[in-house]
């Protein structure tokens, strides 16, 4: 696997304080939100925390698969749709929640389910940005997001170290 230009670690602490404030966001868009319906398996951790601080208790899953070597995107693969009674008006008062809009390629999957749902990330890259109503967090095209779940403990080289590579 070779390694970002760039990378943006995300630790427990900060991918937390960073879902809370999505869901401060999103509390003054709309206050009665049906379901949140969360792309897995990135969504899973900010839509529990979104739920919790909203006070939604209906949450679906919608499972697409496209990092298939957590290094490149591969070909997008709907592994479980929403169920059909959310997809009821095209998703109105559905909530759509996943860590991160890269290419944007999940996203216009789903948004294509359910077009009145509101769309909301942690973090937005400017390619998958036009397809999300709300995020925390705006990162370059070309930076990784190591996220907490995906890390271990290491040492990790200064940035002017990597620079006189």
């Amino acid at each position: 696997m070779s390694l970002p230009d760039k990378a943006f670690p995300v630790t427990w602490d900060q991918f937390h304080r960073d879902a809370r404030a999505l869901a401060w966001r999103l509390a003054g868009t709309n206050n009665n939100w049906k379901a949140i319906v969360c792309i897995t398996r990135g969504g899973l951790v900010p839509a529990a925390v979104i739920a919790r601080e909203l006070g939604v208790r209906l949450i679906e899953t919608v499972c697409v698969a496209s990092y298939h070597d957590y290094n490149s995107q591969g070909e997008l693969q709907i592994l479980k749709e929403i169920n059909p009674a959310l997809l009821v008006d095209e998703g109105k008062d559905i909530l759509i929640v996943d860590d991160l809009t890269d290419t944007g390629k999940t996203a216009a999957i789903v948004r294509a389910m359910v077009p009145k749902a509101h769309f909301a990330t942690m973090y937005a890259k400017p390619k998958g940005r036009p397809l999300v109503d709300t995020f925390v967090t705006e990162v370059s095209q070309d930076t990784w997001i190591y996220f907490p779940w995906d890390m271990g403990f290491s040492y990790q080289r200064p940035i002017a170290e990597k620079d006189k590579e």
